[in-house]
């Protein structure tokens, strides 16, 4: 199973940020993206790639743990970027400090069962779109590229979307074929509530 860690907003939250990206569909370069399906907007906590099924029972066992010693969160969408020519992506504000740890409480415990998650450090984002591949394309168009993927991520700049309650993690597949990869949850489990 193809499978990664994630957070997942809520419609309300999905729908603010749909309204936001929608003009940027017609800024210069939109048609040359490969935009995100909607329906597969979650913030990745790691990416754990192909996993055997029978593995599966001990890694939820490890995200239970992990759900139960992180408490729910307040966070919204905010603001944009990129990465390089590459990635447009929409931006997280809110108790950030709080998904970082539960991200890095999941990725450390990964080895536990025998799983190595992807190597990049935790950069809570959404991804908006992705360019093509840039090899072969010459110096000026490279430029141009990356001008255009920061001319949309400066129009998201003062998008503020309204706050929601990070109050679940979820094991997600991404099953892929014709189209786009199609996700779905695996397991969920509640964050831990403490009282103040």
């Amino acid at each position: 199973m193809r499978l990664f860690v994630a957070v997942n907003p809520p419609t309300a939250a999905i729908q603010e940020l749909v309204d936001a990206a929608a003009p940027l569909m017609d800024m210069p370069g939109a048609d040359r993206l490969r935009w995100s399906e909607v329906a597969g907007w979650h913030l990745t906590l790691a990416f754990l790639g192909e996993v055997p099924v029978v593995d599966v029972p001990a890694l939820e066992t490890l995200l239970a743990r992990a759900a139960d010693e992180h408490g729910a969160h307040r966070l919204r969408l905010a603001g944009g970027g990129t990465f390089g020519d590459r990635v447009l992506w929409a931006g997280i504000a809110g108790e950030v400090w709080a998904l970082r740890r539960l991200a890095e409480a999941v990725r450390e415990a990964l080895p536990q069962v025998g799983i190595e998650s992807d190597q990049h450090g935790f950069h809570p984002h959404l991804t908006l779109a992705r360019a093509g591949s840039s090899h072969g394309q010459r110096r000026a168009e490279r430029r141009s590229a990356v001008g255009e993927l920061q001319a949309m991520a400066a129009a998201l700049e003062e998008f503020r979307g309204t706050e929601w309650e990070a109050a679940e993690l979820h094991l997600m597949s991404s099953e892929r074929g014709f189209g786009p990869a199609r996700y779905r949850t695996v397991a969920s489990w509640p964050l831990a509530r403490w009282e103040a």
